[in-house]
């Protein structure tokens, strides 16, 4: 059709010096046809053309009868002048409808057209002009009125609908020509055969055309962050943990954190419970390897060469810290409950894995220094800042003598890589660590202290049950990954970032970010 039409339009550009509007010449053409000829022909420079837009108001049907037949109110004048004695007000809908009686009359006494003696319509004049009528009759012409506050008032009346009109206004071009010559695209290898290619008409390379965009891969910003928190701890000498288990018991989640099991955070409102299944056993080695030995066993790491380290002393140490306390603690005093402490849970923090690592490090204690990033699981309500899932950055230091000074003086250095250099610290309370800090940062976009973490020194309640030296000190900090990517990419709601809700145009085409640049 587009081809057919192409040749159409060079006919009517032919027979005329000026411009032709496609609304005229091709009224019942499409949009889509009449752009793909006019691009064809714009190509090759044989037309000019721009796009205009327009609102055309048409009839309603209402409108229609008013045109062809007269206005309500010019109808029941009318019936009222033919009546020389005046007309009964009950007999008027028997002549001109019960619609034009209900409308027409009402707007005829504002008009003053008729008035009313009794109960009897006289007319108070012998003509009127059908105002409604005639303009109704122009837009019915030229689909338009000149007065901008008739055709708002129609609408009003619900007499006329306006929509918009697109059409092109086309001119010839540098290269118009009646006839539409076939440009070849391609240099085939029967044209070099034949010799045609001598005298077929081919279609010059656009140099400036874009080309094809390859389709790739991106990262998501949260990976972006993640990487660049990665690069700053490897940059001050840490280790990562492996975070690979979602699934952790309560014992490592909450009990070996020394968080009492009557804690609101271990209720069914705030932690997830894995139903099948719902226990797991003891805490007890991970096996190195998962193929079995030659008699059938399965290697253990004391068999490997790692340390041999006494689970079930830990676990009734654990326990013991809980009940009565120990190692100068007068503990939570409650019956600690076994089952309480198998149940598994999707991890509730990543410093399950922390309390792990910490445990390995008793066996052979020595400063260290760990991190992990990895996705955490919290039975919260979803809203713009809140998520049942999200990402937890954390450190932790062990060292011997550590000091409080010296933690504050570490968050600093760290802070100070992503950018952050106005801190304040807050005393906060946590089962596991005392004393306890809340960080603020100040955020120069929003001008004001916003909470971007929170550190502490772990409690002896926790450490000494592990076996480690009863004068190592352990840091440890943690943020949420999600807090600083949106803050850097301006993303105000969380599900925008993580979640079915991400705009996949804004994780292929957002840029790279760097923590220690605005």
């Amino acid at each position: 059709m587009a081809t057919d039409l192409t040749s159409q339009v060079l006919d009517a550009l032919s027979k005329t010096d000026g411009s032709i509007l496609t609304a005229d010449v091709f009224p019942s053409v499409d949009f889509t046809t009449i752009k793909s000829a006019l691009d064809r022909l714009g190509s090759r420079e044989m037309v000019i053309y721009r796009q205009i837009g327009q609102e055309e108001a048409t009839l309603t049907p209402e409108a229609q009868g008013i045109a062809a037949e007269g206005s309500h109110e010019a109808k029941v004048f009318e019936a009222v002048r033919q009546a020389v004695d005046g007309l009964k007000i009950a007999d008027l809908p028997g002549i001109v409808g019960k619609e034009s009686a209900k409308v027409g009359q009402g707007k005829a006494f504002k008009e003053g057209w008729i008035k009313k003696e009794k109960d009897l319509l006289k007319a108070t004049t012998n003509e009127v002009q059908d105002a409604s009528r005639e303009q109704l009759q122009i837009i019915q012409q030229t689909r338009t009125h000149p007065d901008p506050k008739v055709l708002l008032d129609l609408r009003k009346r619900k007499l006329i609908m306006t929509q918009k009109i697109i059409s092109f206004e086309v001119e010839k071009g540098p290269k118009f020509a009646v006839e539409f010559v076939k440009v070849e695209t391609d240099l085939t290898a029967d044209m070099l055969a034949t010799g045609a290619w001598k005298t077929v008409k081919l279609k010059p390379y656009n140099f400036k055309a874009m080309g094809a965009q390859a389709p790739s891969g991106a990262l998501h910003p949260l990976n972006k962050v993640r990487h660049e928190f990665r690069q700053i701890f490897f940059e001050m000498g840490f280790e990562e943990m492996p975070t690979n288990r979602y699934v952790e018991t309560g014992f490592w989640n909450f009990d070996a954190l020394f968080v009492p099991q009557q804690h609101p955070a271990r209720d069914l409102q705030d932690t997830f419970y894995i139903s099948d299944p719902p226990e797991a056993d003891k805490p007890r080695a991970d096996p190195l390897k998962t193929e079995k030995l030659a008699d059938g066993s399965i290697p253990t790491p004391e068999s490997q060469g790692a340390p041999k380290q006494d689970y079930e002393s830990y676990w009734n140490d654990v326990k013991e810290v809980h009940e009565s306390g120990k190692y100068g603690s007068i503990g939570y005093r409650y019956p600690f409950k076994e089952q309480e402490s198998l149940k598994l849970v999707l991890r509730t923090h990543t410093t399950a894995v922390s309390t792990y690592m910490l445990y390995k490090l008793a066996a052979d204690p020595r400063p260290a220094r760990y991190f992990s990033i990895d996705r955490v699981f919290r039975n919260e309500t979803v809203d713009a800042t809140h998520l049942a899932e999200f990402h937890q950055v954390e450190g932790v230091i062990a060292d011997f003598g550590l000091t409080l000074g010296g933690l504050i003086g570490f968050m600093e250095v760290f802070f100070g890589k992503m950018g952050i250099r106005r801190l304040r610290f807050k005393p906060a309370y946590n089962p596991y660590t005392e004393p306890s800090m809340e960080i603020f940062g100040f955020h120069e976009g929003l001008d004001k202290w916003v909470e971007i973490g929170n550190s502490g020194m772990f409690r002896p309640e926790m450490l000494e049950p592990m076996g480690l030296p009863k004068d190592m000190r352990v840091y440890g900090w943690g943020l949420s990954l999600e807090r600083p990517t949106m803050i850097k990419y301006g993303v105000k709601n969380i599900r925008e970032l993580l979640g079915h809700k991400v705009d996949l145009n804004f994780i292929e085409s957002n840029p790279a970010v760097r923590l220690e640049k605005d």
